[in-house]
């Protein structure tokens, strides 16, 4: 399948909306607290759009319960990568190994095998992102931990990834799909928060009640979007071209934050750049 070039903008466009809401939870005072309010603030979104939308198509339903299953392990594992290990070593390396894993899981059950030129371009995006990992040294550091954690995020991304984008194409609409994914998606992750933070629940909520919610607006357009793209496309093109989300945090950091620009994060954006013009050449 090939990516229209509107779409590949707007997956973009994803990507950026995917960096800024993490931005916003890495500088929420509880990141638990923050994805909940972030989940929740997607819950009450699909609810006012849900009566104008149908139930997706009963054969959508069980790749729609595995990606719920799998974003609560996501979310979870993520919470753990980052009490082990800092969130420029864990954040790159989860995001940058998904795509490739998105490309081994969709050539097995989805029968989506890259051409040549593709396959190339999504293998020097991942490179470009997880080099960013080692921008500050090695990700481990004498403690396992962190690369452990960031490659079982990894996992749970490219299989949630999976099932949206196997789901979405069942779905019959596939705006039907996106609102209740996100209707359902986010009741795990609350709840057990909810029961993890209950004696200090309002006082966290009262600190990060701003962060959460403008995150879960993010969260939802930027997801949205890539399972839009992912019924259009080919899965393992919209997800390294989603993944460029850390590049553009990378951008973000340098100008917004005014962090140092070295050599190997300008290298990451030219390989990143490279990988996204060959995916686009292979689907011409």
């Amino acid at each position: 399948m090939t990516l229209p070039i509107e779409a590949a903008a707007l997956v973009l466009v994803a990507a950026f909306l995917h960096a800024a809401w993490n931005a916003l939870v890495k500088v929420g005072q509880d990141r638990l607290v923050v994805l909940a309010i972030a989940n929740t603030t997607g819950v009450f979104i699909a609810l006012v759009i849900s009566p104008f939308v149908s139930l997706p198509l009963p054969a959508s339903w069980p790749f729609l319960l595995a990606s719920i299953a799998l974003h609560t392990g996501y979310y979870f594992f993520l919470i753990h990568a980052y009490r082990v290990g800092d969130l420029s070593h864990v954040y790159p390396m989860a995001r940058g190994l998904s795509p490739m894993l998105v490309a081994l899981l969709a050539a097995v059950f989805a029968n989506e095998i890259p051409p040549p030129w593709g396959m190339l371009g999504v293998a020097l995006a991942c490179a470009g992102i997880v080099s960013l990992a080692f921008e500050s040294g090695p990700p481990w550091r004498g403690d396992a931990r962190p690369v452990i954690y960031a490659v079982g995020t990894a996992v749970f991304i490219a299989g949630y990834t999976l099932m949206d984008g196997m789901g979405v194409r069942r779905a019959g609409d596939p705006l039907s799909y996106i609102v209740w994914l996100m209707l359902l998606d986010g009741i795990p992750i609350t709840l057990f928060t909810a029961y993890v933070r209950r004696p200090q629940l309002v006082a966290f909520i009262g600190g990060n009640w701003r962060a959460g919610c403008t995150s879960g607006a993010l969260q939802f357009g930027a997801y949205g979007l890539v399972i839009w793209a992912m019924s259009l496309g080919a899965m393992a093109s919209v997800s390294a071209l989603r993944e460029t989300s850390v590049i553009f945090a990378a951008i973000i950091g340098a100008i917004v934050l005014k962090e140092r620009v070295g050599g190997l994060r300008i290298a990451a954006v030219i390989l990143v750049a490279l990988g996204v013009v060959l995916m686009r050449v292979a689907d011409l």
